[in-house]
């Protein structure tokens, strides 16, 4: 975050703060699963969730586009809740007839995704693992170790657009501008 701060100054004062205690143990009894540490965390510095006005019924996700990257975007917790709802099951995991290679679990946790909800990517409440996910595609677990692994991965990205070695992105206005 002090990377898209420093860089990207107009994008980092759009977002919102950070989420309440609170509101994340309302939002795991919802969903009847706790958050992984990181994720509780990151949620307390960053709840990226849109401000109610902006809010669109008519999209499963809803978040700041553009960033980490174009097209996606980390979700605030009533986007993850809500995204997790669509995804979760009965028995625990889909398809229910393959526990050893799911599509998806109830232990992962959406933090990250496209506006459609088809992509993205999860923590694993289960050991802070982050994978990914795309609907029709083998679900990948275990892509990266923790959520700092992969945090590290999006500073290396912004660091790559801030010096300029990033062809499909560049710093504009104190913006992220993805060509």
């Amino acid at each position: 975050m002090s990377l898209l701060r420093e860089h990207a100054p107009a994008d980092h004062a759009d977002l919102p703060g950070p989420a309440t205690e609170q509101m994340l143990t309302a939002a795991e009894e919802r969903m009847g699963v706790s958050l992984h540490g990181d994720l509780r965390t990151w949620l307390l510095r960053n709840n990226l969730d849109l401000p109610e006005e902006d809010f669109d019924d008519d999209v499963m996700c809803c978040g700041f586009d553009g960033f980490p990257d174009e097209g996606s975007f980390f979700l605030g917790i009533r986007a993850m809740e809500r995204l997790y709802a669509n995804r979760s099951t009965s028995c625990g995991f889909d398809p229910p007839d393959q526990p050893d290679y799911p599509f998806w679990r109830n232990e992962w946790i959406p933090f990250l995704s496209d506006q459609d909800g088809w992509r993205g990517k999860f923590i694993d409440v289960r050991d802070g693992r982050v994978g990914s996910w795309f609907v029709g595609e083998i679900t990948v677990t275990g892509e990266y170790e923790s959520m700092a692994q992969y945090f590290d991965s999006v500073a290396e990205t912004l660091t790559k657009i801030a010096g300029g070695s990033f062809p499909v992105c560049r710093f504009t206005e104190g913006r992220l501008a993805w060509s």
